[in-house]
């Protein structure tokens, strides 16, 4: 653990004759001390609430790890005050921003609120047009009445590439999304089966290749292009079926079912002798069904990251019946299900089987599968773009997951996407079977090698374009500029706005950037230090963080926050630095010890 220490000098009680000369009135100058947890890489932001933390009367004592494992690890344990948090929304929909967040049992939630719970949930099944006024009595709560988080700003998403190695047009930055693999090319084609594209990664240590075991950053953008989903994304966030396993999807009456009609061109990937291979299993929707019963389900495996994200699903089921599509319309439109769902087909629905074998959609042999929710849920479809509901092998899980999830032992069970499978040395045994464009086959601490699914939409402008993509894992981001401007990687994904200056200087590089959903904030130890009772405590904190500091020290490329709902709802409000209110709340904490 890396650590540090800015200590005031020491603190004295000053004693002072009161108005009327009969009496003393004791003042508490001793500072509070505030432990702050991040990372290595967040140190520009951690020097900044330490000195702002200093300025208002705290002994900031700084709990800085060196990646994000370690991190978590310290922040599981409760050895914090605060913590340096972020949080991108990468579903493009509010309640992403928050379920999991804020919510009580939610997968990174470290409150239980039932005021918060509640207008959460009220919000959920709410249309943009209502659920402004809910999120901002959230916010309200959040932020201002009960200080569980400090915001600190909203980021823009940026990236840079060597123009001379990849093709721009072939390189997208999405708002929401991570980038798509598959669409990245070379400027020299002749380079695509001889020579690897080479993206970075700062962190080497992986959660989960189970795609429901893991929600950071270290797996996120690599389950999103090794599982394919029933929706994607577009770069602005509107949900498609472009690039997805469904060759379109329609939402019926009541908002309460959905309707996906299943490519039959994508096999699963597997790797034999750290070579890539076709399974010769075909995705299809026993995959699906089992892939989304298995997200919703807290106890379907053990340390699930993500089932509060697919809670509202209710039922997933195949069709069969094609009448039952004529007889159904979709909301908010005289138009038939069957309609939507055949636009764009070569050949129109002429039956509908469960085999996965027997579909041929040359034929007009088709799979569907139908989503019911819980309740009328219309951002369910952005959950179910998201790396979570990425579509596993039922076979091959079931294979490899064996033990008893009750009973689950670490020392002796390997689930499936363990990072020890795929990593070299004596625990590597590759299990992987991937649905998507690209498959992980060997990795170390240095970087880690994946190759083109052979079996994934071939023939199509979705199939990859590349063999191999290597993801180097490079800690900190000066380190990755170095490599960047070296050529030693061909892109970096996540640059900081601090370092635009310096790719706009490169002439062999380009920059992209554009407003993104990523807001960083301080999160309050809700369990076992004196933050956790005292709001007067967290609120001097709250009052202490400016934010315009932050904007400053970015040159102007950071923007304002209040939640993580920030980049999606315009509530209106706003949280002010205000060194009166931090001297009124510490002075309120000291008086209730």
């Amino acid at each position: 653990m890396l650590s540090g220490c800015k200590v005031t000098t020491k603190g004295e009680v000053n004693e002072s004759p009161t108005p009327d000369g009969g009496k003393e009135v004791v003042t508490d100058n001793n500072p509070v001390e505030i432990e702050v947890l991040g990372m290595s890489s967040q140190q520009d932001d951690i020097n900044i609430i330490r000195d702002q933390l200093a300025r208002n009367g705290f002994t900031v004592k700084l709990n800085v790890q060196p990646d994000y494992g370690t991190y978590k690890a310290q922040q599981d344990a409760g050895n914090f005050d605060i913590s340096v948090s972020s949080w991108t929304t990468v579903t493009g929909n509010p309640d992403y921003a928050v379920r999991s967040l804020f919510k009580t049992g939610g997968d990174y939630s470290i409150l239980a609120d039932p005021e918060i719970d509640k207008l959460i949930d009220t919000a959920g099944t709410q249309t943009p047009e209502q659920y402004g006024e809910t999120y901002k009595q959230f916010e309200q709560q959040l932020v201002l009445d009960k200080a569980y988080i400090a915001p600190m700003y909203i980021s823009r998403k940026a990236q840079a590439f060597n123009k001379e190695v990849l093709n721009p047009a072939s390189v997208r930055i999405s708002k929401s999304r991570s980038l798509p693999w598959e669409e990245v090319d070379f400027n020299d084609t002749s380079k695509r089966d001889t020579q690897a594209i080479v993206f970075q990664s700062t962190i080497p240590v992986l959660t989960s290749l189970d795609p429901i075991k893991g929600n950071d950053g270290s797996i996120n953008i690599i389950n999103t292009n090794q599982y394919v989903r029933l929706v994607n994304l577009t770069d602005d966030d509107k949900v498609t079926s472009e690039g997805s396993l469904s060759y379109n999807h329609a939402i019926a009456e009541g908002n309460s079912e959905y309707y996906f009609i299943l490519r039959d061109d994508i096999n699963f990937a597997k790797i034999e002798n750290k070579k890539v291979a076709d399974s010769g299993e075909r995705v299809g929707a026993d995959d699906v069904i089992f892939s989304l019963d298995r997200a919703k389900n807290k106890n379907s495996v053990p340390d699930h990251r993500t089932y509060t994200l697919h809670e509202h699903i209710k039922t997933a089921e195949v069709v069969t019946d094609v009448a039952a599509l004529d007889a159904i319309k979709v909301s908010g439109s005289s138009e038939t299900v069957k309609s939507a769902l055949e636009k764009g087909l070569d050949a129109k629905i002429t039956e509908l089987v469960s085999d996965k074998t027997q579909s041929s959609s040359k034929v007009g042999k088709y799979q569907v599968v139908k989503v019911t929710t819980t309740q009328p849920f219309p951002q369910v479809l952005n959950y179910l773009a998201h790396q979570s509901a990425g579509i596993v092998s039922k076979q091959q899980v079931e294979k490899i997951n064996t033990y008893e999830v009750d009973k689950f032992d670490i020392n002796k069970d390997i689930p499936y996407g363990d990072q020890n499978t795929v990593t070299e040395g004596n625990a590597y045994n590759n299990t992987l079977y991937t649905s998507g464009p690209y498959i992980l086959s060997h990795k170390n601490d240095y970087e880690a090698i994946f190759y083109k699914n052979p079996a994934y939409m071939k023939g199509t402008k979705h199939e990859p374009k590349v063999s191999t993509i290597k993801v180097r894992f490079i800690k900190d981001a000066d380190s990755n500029l170095s490599a960047l401007r070296a050529g030693e990687i061909d892109l970096f994904y996540g640059i900081t706005e601090n370092k635009y200056d310096t790719i706009k200087g490169d002439s062999k590089l380009e920059l992209q950037s554009i407003p993104s959903n990523a807001v960083s904030y301080l999160l309050f130890n809700t369990a076992n230090r004196p933050v956790a009772k005292s709001v007067d405590l967290r609120k001097a904190v709250l009052y202490s963080i400016n934010q315009d500091d932050f904007i400053a020290f970015y040159s102007g490329n950071k923007v304002k926050a209040m939640t993580t709902l920030s980049p999606l709802v315009n509530t209106g409000l706003e949280v002010k630095a205000d060194a009166a209110k931090v001297k009124e709340h510490l002075a309120a904490y000291k008086a209730s010890k």
